[in-house]
């Protein structure tokens, strides 16, 4: 099929690759924010598994081809007209939705693959000029970090569509993707878009009540992991999304929930519960500063802590809302200062904060940032934190202090290295002293 797809977004670049990848046209234009030339050279995108090789392999190919700015393609039709494009950028759509149904003769299918209003996508059908022309929603279900796999390898497909045959085009351009099990799941547009919206909610709902659990469990002396084991063996609760930890952030994520938040409002139905949620999240960004200040009760100028990791989440090179941020304005305004390593994310923190001069940022030996630190602080659960070397961790921390936003430690385990332990709701005295260096 004839496709064009809009966007700079993970989601409008993850399509380009896979849907050239299994042979159809398409045609990408990234949104004029961030043209292919900076797009290519993105840290976020070539972080990605495969989708940077597939992207060059489909240009290579001529099954892809990137627009020069221009928005419709003047020497063909499309079949399928595909947004996925900001929230931000919803004013926009409008014009591009417009531009593109004057220019085309006979039937054409929009698909809103991007995270706009409830009833946005029943709103852009209007603009198509009818002459059987159908939009539908197709929910954003990217996970960053494994964009590739699923949009490859989907879990399922939430479509929005009140139309048998756009149904059928679209269940046609996934074919590919849709082979093992039927991962179609339908239903009408709007409940399409609510869903999406909803899902974020909960599991917001869920991180933010953990994380009060975990709180309560500390002022009472409760190692909180019991309690996420109780729970979890709770059929009606399960272990998803059930850990605490120093707070969520990411560009689609936090900004997710902010839209659920603005369509209650728009409703007129305030939402207290997700006001909460948010004012929690936001509160346990500074989870970690809060417990460094009571270890060293408030007398933190002059000190240096070790940070691993700044990405909002393990595999990404983004820092969107991440815990980090928070955290570090925190330290600063305390003259504490920053080790910081992260193996993805520090070209996006420099860019962010610029050259400060309480920050020294590391990308490589991730023990260097402990060098004559006085606390280590785990923000980012890369996978190669989970084992470090206990002896020679010990022996780089001055005043021997583990502060775990991820709870990914054994808090015994880390107390038998001489360590104080400080996790989310959990915590642990030293044992014995390290071995000397």
């Amino acid at each position: 099929m004839r496709i064009q797809i809009h966007g700079s977004e993970l989601a409008a670049a993850t399509a380009a690759a896979a849907l050239s990848w299994v042979g159809h046209q398409v045609r990408w234009v990234p949104h004029a924010s961030m043209r292919w030339p900076a797009l290519k050279t993105a840290h976020w995108l070539r972080r990605e598994p495969d989708l940077l090789e597939r992207l060059e392999e489909g240009l290579e190919q001529g099954t892809l081809s990137l627009a020069n700015g221009e928005g419709v393609d003047p020497g063909g039709r499309l079949d399928i007209l595909w947004l996925a494009l900001s929230p931000e950028q919803r004013e926009e759509a409008d014009e591009l939705v417009s531009e593109v149904a004057d220019g085309q003769d006979g039937e054409l299918v929009l698909v809103n693959n991007s995270t706009f209003p409830v009833g946005e996508t029943e709103r852009l059908e209007g603009l198509l000029g009818g002459k059987g022309r159908r939009a539908v929603a197709l929910v954003d279900m990217i996970e960053e970090g494994r964009a590739w796999d699923s949009f490859t390898r989907p879990g399922r497909w939430l479509l929005g569509c009140d139309d048998e045959r756009a149904e059928a085009q679209v269940r046609e351009v996934l074919r590919a993707f849709n082979r093992r099990r039927d991962v179609m799941q339908l239903m009408p547009r709007r409940a399409a878009e609510l869903t999406k919206l909803a899902t974020i909610g909960m599991l917001a709902t869920r991180i933010s009540y953990m994380n009060e659990i975990a709180g309560l469990a500390d002022s009472l002396g409760v190692d909180v992991e019991y309690v996420r084991q109780g729970m979890g063996a709770d059929s009606r609760i399960g272990y998803e999304y059930l850990y605490p930890g120093c707070g969520f952030g990411g560009p689609h994520f936090s900004r997710d929930l902010m839209r659920l938040a603005d369509v209650q409002e728009a409703s007129g139905r305030h939402s207290a519960l997700i006001e909460q949620v948010l004012d929690i999240n936001e509160q346990k960004k500074e989870t970690l500063f809060r417990k460094l200040w009571t270890h060293f009760h408030g007398q933190l100028e002059g000190r240096t802590v070790a940070i691993w990791g700044a990405a909002f989440k393990p595999g990404s090179a983004r820092i969107d809302h991440a815990p980090v941020l928070t955290l570090l304005r925190a330290l600063w305004a305390q003259g504490v200062r920053v080790q910081l390593h992260d193996p993805a994310a520090t070209p996006a923190l420099q860019a962010e904060v610029g050259d400060h001069p309480l920050l020294t940022l590391f990308d490589g030996d991730p023990y260097a940032a402990c060098e004559n630190a006085d606390a280590l602080m785990l923000i980012t659960e890369w996978k190669h934190y989970w084992n470090p070397d206990w002896s020679r961790l010990a022996g780089s921390l001055r005043e021997r202090l583990l502060l775990d936003g991820r709870n990914i430690y054994d808090p015994a385990h880390v107390a038998g290295w001489g360590l104080v332990y400080r996790g989310i709701g959990r915590r642990a005295e030293p044992t014995e002293q390290p071995a000397a260096r």
